[in-house]
């Protein structure tokens, strides 16, 4: 006796996070470098850091 087959379910994909708004989904944020005790003058130089508001992941934070 044959088996009757069952019609088979497709999984719907996962929606795509959002892109985090500072880092705009990098993870990284660049700045630049300020030298001087007083006056904090910027120079053409850029350090990067881990983003703080994904800490890093490229997703925008949930609420």
């Amino acid at each position: 006796m044959a088996t009757a087959k069952r019609p088979t379910r497709r999984k719907s994909a996962a929606p795509e996070p959002l892109k985090c708004p500072d880092c705009e989904g990098t993870g990284e944020i660049s700045e630049t470098v300020q030298v001087g005790s007083r006056k904090k003058r910027a120079t053409d130089d850029r350090q990067t850091g881990l983003c703080l508001t994904c800490l890093g992941i490229g997703d925008a934070p949930t609420a």
